[in-house]
């Protein structure tokens, strides 16, 4: 697949310079196309058969073996959700963390981590996302690393590997802004959030969690999913793998939409993405913005606004169709670079600003 006929699977891109993919990806003619089929099958035949049950559930297994595919593990490894939050949720509810217990995460995670941490009744210990803060932050309590493999801020990619060898603890890692934008290998880590609906541009309402030892989380939140069978006060035998931590249906197009969507991202995306990103840090440090560059980064670039303008600046860039994202109180401004967009897309933005 050429970059021309791939890129031309996305109708937005005929419009708009669409640079938010760490927010919600774009999606393709053949996801909707997929999407559509599901649901006009289901128009036809109805919903509640045996035969679109089992399909079903056959589709969901599809799912789960390619997102497993590409993260680098097994499938018997990967719950399906409907968002990195519901995995986080899954996790830290399971782990059964206690008063005196410690989290370590960094100053620049997401409400959708944060929020789970919050209500796991461990102390939260906050650190910039500098690994040696977070190595140095570790003390006899510590029970658990929580943070991004990229941050959703700047872009910067925390070695999370090696943060695990180095501290010998569980680590629970949101890869919303990872999986879709490079190479990822969840190989060797507790547990590691998948988002469907960014830069995997699948529908939204879809998701993964890996979990690498299934048998050593507790199903805190079990759905009609988790069980193979159960007695009549509830006592069941859970499922076998992380499908026990399926937290519920996923809908049947959502399903195939993201399916299709992973299958028809072309094998050089991600080369493509990395390289493309480089260009618009460079010649967006050329048209005098602030621009941030992380040591070690994704496809994610942010840069420096006055504070209280960064919605204005969103504002008059989608005036000019470019489409972006301000990061509130932080003082920056995001564009998503995703392996379907351009140069034309990179002179829009500068233009524009």
């Amino acid at each position: 697949m050429t970059f021309e006929e791939a890129r031309a699977q996305f109708p937005v891109l005929e419009r708009y310079a669409y640079l938010q993919a760490g927010s919600v990806g774009p999606l393709g003619r053949p996801t909707i196309e997929a999407m559509w089929a599901e649901e006009a099958t289901s128009l036809a035949e109805g919903r509640g058969s045996y035969a679109r049950f089992m399909k079903l559930l056959d589709a969901r297994e599809q799912l789960r073996s390619d997102i497993a595919a590409l993260v680098g593990v097994s499938a018997d490894r990967v719950a399906l959700t409907a968002s990195t939050t519901d995995g986080c949720n899954i996790v830290l509810a399971g782990l059964d963390l206690r008063d005196g217990d410690e989290v370590i995460t960094t100053t620049d995670e997401h409400f959708g981590l944060l929020g789970p941490l919050h209500t796991s009744r461990a102390k939260v210990v906050v650190v910039e996302p500098d690994p040696e803060r977070i190595v140095e932050a570790v003390t006899p309590s510590t029970r658990l690393l929580a943070l991004s493999h990229v941050l959703w801020t700047t872009g910067a990619v925390l070695p999370v590997h090696e943060l695990r060898a180095t501290t010998g603890l569980p680590i629970l890692v949101d890869g919303a802004q990872s999986v879709g934008t490079m190479s990822v290998d969840a190989g060797g880590l507790d547990y590691y959030t998948v988002s469907g609906q960014k830069w995997l541009c699948g529908p939204e309402g879809t998701g993964a969690l890996v979990v690498a030892e299934p048998d050593e989380l507790r199903i805190a939140r079990p759905s009609y999913l988790s069980q193979q069978s159960y007695e009549h006060d509830g006592v069941f035998v859970p499922k076998e793998g992380a499908a026990r931590f399926d937290p519920n249906l996923i809908p049947g197009p959502n399903t195939v939409g993201l399916q299709t969507a992973i299958r028809t991202t072309p094998s050089w995306a991600f080369e493509r993405a990395g390289e493309l990103a480089e260009r618009f840090r460079t010649r967006l440090g050329e048209a005098g913005q602030d621009v941030i560059v992380p040591e070690s980064r994704a496809t994610l670039v942010a840069w420096r606004v006055t504070a209280d303008e960064s919605a204005d600046v969103v504002a008059r860039l989608a005036e000019s169709g470019v489409i972006v994202r301000d990061l509130p109180g932080r003082g920056l401004v995001r564009a998503s670079v995703g392996w379907w967009n351009d140069e034309n897309d990179l002179e829009r933005l500068v233009a524009a600003l």
